[in-house]
């Protein structure tokens, strides 16, 4: 019994780290095209076509890189996005790390992230991916504060850390409806730290790809997918604290914890590409004038709604 309570969150974590990055690229296509984003390929071959083309590529290499730094930059967010992804509980008893602090952790990985992010673009010794990554650390200290905010107006019902109270006391009504300011603010912030969509200053095209610049091949390759798998994450998360996690009628609750996560991804996509991308500046005003704020009105509103 308590093998199989074991195993299987972690086949599901593995599986959440390897098909929740294709199914992103899929709805990212699916929500280009839309738009009117020409495509030359299927929106479900590409990924595949593009993840193919990457490993053969040749590896650049920058004069005088820190080698190690560099290299281990993507394997560190990708195993911070697995991290994120252990913590999501996708039954009662399925949880690959059910710890009481489980938010508290989350909150270490959105703080890490930053420290990788930029790894990835000191490493390389260049100025574009430098500045990328000046960029990135510039602005992170909000993105950490909005969702540290919104997290804590979520244990307030649950009177607990861990994620599983979190959805168990979503049972009579999920926090989405009890916290409407919650989720949008937490799926900004997803945008934000994976930077994509309005929020890609890290790697954007201004700095002919920002952190990663000078990185190809299949070092890329895994950037990528960390990039993705880390917003796969911030869905589990999103799924867990505001949609009620595993809960729902007729269906198993692993099953209703991808569907519903599915549907976050879709929504992040969609954001990602009708929203142009803002300059650094007025992104700083954004963050904290405008999004710290309204995290604070969503905390307050929690605390009264827990007294009440």
């Amino acid at each position: 019994m308590i093998l199989d309570q074991l195993i299987w969150p972690l086949l599901l974590v593995f599986a959440a780290l390897v098909l929740g990055p294709y199914c992103l690229a899929v709805l990212d296509g699916l929500a280009a095209r839309s738009f009117g984003l020409a495509q030359s390929q299927s929106v479900w071959v590409l990924p595949l076509s593009r993840a193919a083309w990457l490993l053969v590529q040749q590896t650049n290499m920058t004069e005088a890189p820190d080698r190690w730094g560099w290299r281990l930059a993507p394997a560190l967010y990708l195993s911070l996005a697995a991290i994120g992804l252990a913590l999501v509980p996708w039954s009662r008893d399925w949880v690959a790390t059910d710890i009481v602090t489980s938010l508290v952790l989350w909150g270490s990985v959105e703080a890490l992230a930053t420290v990788v992010i930029f790894l990835q673009g000191w490493s390389a010794n260049t100025h574009l991916t430098l500045i990328g990554a000046y960029r990135y650390v510039a602005l992170g200290l909000s993105y950490i504060l909005i969702s540290m905010f919104v997290l804590i107006g979520v244990a307030l019902p649950a009177e607990s850390l861990a994620l599983t109270q979190v959805v168990a006391s979503q049972e009579e009504l999920w926090n989405l409806l009890r916290q409407p300011l919650g989720l949008p603010l937490f799926l900004i912030v997803g945008l934000a730290i994976t930077f994509r969509g309005p929020f890609n200053l890290a790697d954007s095209t201004d700095l002919a790809g920002g952190t990663s610049a000078d990185v190809s091949g299949p070092q890329r390759l895994v950037w990528e997918l960390a990039r993705s798998a880390m917003l796969v994450a911030f869905s589990g998360i999103a799924t867990t604290a505001f949609l009620g996690g595993w809960l729902g009628p007729w269906l198993p609750g692993p099953l209703w914890v991808a569907l519903k996560m599915l549907a976050v991804l879709a929504v992040l996509a969609w954001l990602g590409r009708v929203f142009a991308r803002i300059t650094p500046e007025r992104c700083v005003s954004l963050m904290w004038v405008v999004l710290l704020p309204l995290s604070f009105i969503d905390l307050i509103w929690a605390g009264v709604e827990a007294l009440l």
